[in-house]
């Protein structure tokens, strides 16, 4: 899988989890986001606005 974001993949535990966190948009669409992009950008507003542009 990979980030939405940077387009790095994102890794995954032992029991297949992924390394970082899913955001829901408006329409209830899940964009997936690693660890490093998560802890650049702290607020679900501008998570979606780099995921969308």
């Amino acid at each position: 899988m990979k980030c939405e974001i940077c387009k790095n993949t994102i890794e995954t535990t032992f029991l297949e989890k992924i390394l970082g966190t899913y955001v829901k948009d408006k329409k209830g669409k899940k964009h997936l986001v690693c660890f490093e992009c998560q802890k650049k950008i702290k607020n679900k507003e501008e998570l979606l606005t780099a995921i969308s542009g």
